[in-house]
């Protein structure tokens, strides 16, 4: 053992050899070895942004194709399927106007009919009413007649009654007294 303390295997980072030694080269060489073999980020970054620019073309390209298709598809309804809908609408408009101004004058009409219909049947009754009104009033002259004719029945009956019990009365004070 000469005079250096004996060495640890911490210590072998420290003992680097100087800048020309023969090791260093091949340390240099080993770093890009392993680099390139076992330290895939510079290729998958690589991969990465092919990837990402492939997808944005193709995706572009999608989306430019769709908005031709909406582009063709606005062209083909605002130039032969909007008229054609108009002249429809302005049609079938114009002859569901006429059929609902028909409707409407027939149900004016019907309107009119059962008004009078109505009207009709209130006179009805109300000459019903005044009848039976003027039935009634008849009926309860009529009553007060017959009524005023019993009385005057009842009254007489009354009167030949008290005459007959007082000749019974005055006969029978003839037996008594015998």
């Amino acid at each position: 053992m000469s005079g250096a303390s004996p060495a640890s295997p911490g210590d072998r980072r420290r003992e680097a050899p100087a800048g020309g030694s023969p090791i260093q080269p091949i340390i240099k060489d080993v770093g890009e070895i392993y680099s390139r073999l076992l330290d895939h980020r510079p290729v998958i970054q690589g991969e990465i942004r092919y990837f990402v620019k492939e997808f944005e073309e193709k995706r572009g390209l999608r989306e430019l194709r769709v908005l031709e298709n909406l582009k063709n598809t606005i062209f083909e309804t605002n130039e032969r399927v909007l008229p054609k809908c108009e002249q429809a609408m302005r049609d079938n408009l114009n002859e569901t106007l006429k059929r609902l101004q028909a409707a409407n004058h027939m149900i004016h009409r019907l309107q009119e009919k059962e008004h009078e219909a109505r009207k009709v049947q209130a006179d009805k009754v109300m000459a019903r009413e005044e009848k039976c009104i003027a039935h009634w009033e008849e009926f309860m002259k009529e009553q007060q007649n017959k009524r005023a004719e019993v009385d005057e029945e009842h009254r007489k009956a009354m009167e030949r009654l008290k005459e007959q019990y007082s000749e019974m009365e005055k006969e029978l004070a003839k037996h008594v007294s015998f």
